[in-house]
């Protein structure tokens, strides 16, 4: 049966919240609430919190114009009414659109003989900023979110297992295809596979650090050009037992997180992407992107995602750490015996 990723490839996450009761908390955070929503329905609410307050607040001029029966002296010059050329409920909605968008066409003005549209005039005002800085706001979020940038962050479709300086290392490749960098950019991965405690837990989305150089500062990338991430494989990895036919058994999921602040906007960035264990090739290389040309290098992202088979043991880490230290004893005791026989 195939896997069922936790992280798309994409960085979408495959988790659904299913029987949440406290369905209020979303009401208190209103603002990010219509941030996270879809764009269909973030222009619905748009649409509605002006059109709405335009036809409340229109309402109320009409109800004030009937119930002072202006309505009734739309031809008596004599008569003050308290918004002129008010005739309707049309021309009250039309009334209470300029009243809160500031228009003031001149057409319909409000008299000095009307306290209670004195006071609907200032509350309108005051609510039309309101629901202006409200809305507005909420549509600049969403416009300016980090999330398209993420778009032109991009990972290699398969991880690498080689070696390295006479050292298993599991590799994967990232690169920015924009001009503008990102700044302080910093790279995580995690392990997620299933897992059974001595107490006999289950835990089946269980997550383990891959150190990609927290300790050396290496995970601190300067992504001017497309770059090799690398996770050596020692006694803390939890590859340290892995071989390459356990690898081709093994059940999971490598999650690979890319983060840091996007240089033409200060804001942050998050790019994700996951590693399968069939997407994981053993013996595998990446092959070269960058050349130097006259006065520059240029990056071919043609073969950012080619690798090219490597020769590379089939053991474990443990296994070629082990023998490793045998030959190195074996040359620790063979050299005084030949020193002895000469």
């Amino acid at each position: 049966r195939k896997r069922q990723r936790y992280v798309e490839k994409d960085g979408k996450c495959n988790v659904q919240h299913g029987n949440v009761r406290e369905t209020y908390r979303y009401l208190t955070d209103i603002f990010t609430t219509l941030v996270d929503l879809k764009w269909r329905f973030s222009l619905l609410i748009f649409i509605l919190a002006y059109a709405l307050t335009w036809l409340f607040f229109g309402l109320i001029w009409w109800v004030i114009a009937y119930s002072r029966g202006d309505l009734e002296h739309l031809g008596d010059h004599a008569w003050t009414p308290c918004v002129n050329n008010l005739n309707g409920f049309v021309s009250a909605f039309l009334f209470s659109i300029e009243t809160e968008t500031t228009i003031g066409y001149g057409h319909r003005v409000i008299t000095d003989t009307c306290p209670e549209g004195i006071v609907l005039l200032l509350l309108q005002a005051i609510l039309g900023s309101m629901v202006n800085a409200f809305m507005v706001g909420c549509m600049f979020v969403k416009i300016s979110q980090p999330n398209k940038r993420a778009e032109t962050l991009v990972f290699s479709s398969h991880a690498v297992v080689s070696l390295r300086d006479d050292r298993l290392c599991l590799m994967f490749r990232v690169g920015d295809l924009r001009d503008s960098h990102i700044v302080e950019a910093s790279i995580r991965a995690k392990l997620i596979q299933s897992k059974q405690t001595q107490e006999g837990e289950f835990i089946p989305l269980d997550q383990t650090d891959l150190s990609v150089g927290f300790e050396t500062g290496d995970d601190r990338l300067f992504l001017v050009s497309p770059l090799i991430i690398s996770h050596e494989i020692d006694e803390r990895s939890p590859f340290w037992d892995v071989s390459r036919g356990q690898l081709e058994r093994d059940d999971f999921e490598i999650v690979v997180i890319l983060e840091g602040m996007v240089e033409a906007t200060g804001m942050t960035c998050q790019a994700r992407s996951s590693y399968l264990a069939d997407e994981v090739l053993w013996g595998h290389r990446f092959t070269p992107l960058l050349s130097l040309e006259e006065g520059f290098y240029e990056v071919d992202y043609g073969g950012f995602h080619h690798t090219v088979p490597v020769p590379t043991p089939a053991c474990s880490a443990r296994q070629l750490a082990a023998a490793a230290a045998r030959r190195d004893a074996h040359l620790y005791w063979s050299i005084p015996s030949r020193l002895d026989e000469a």
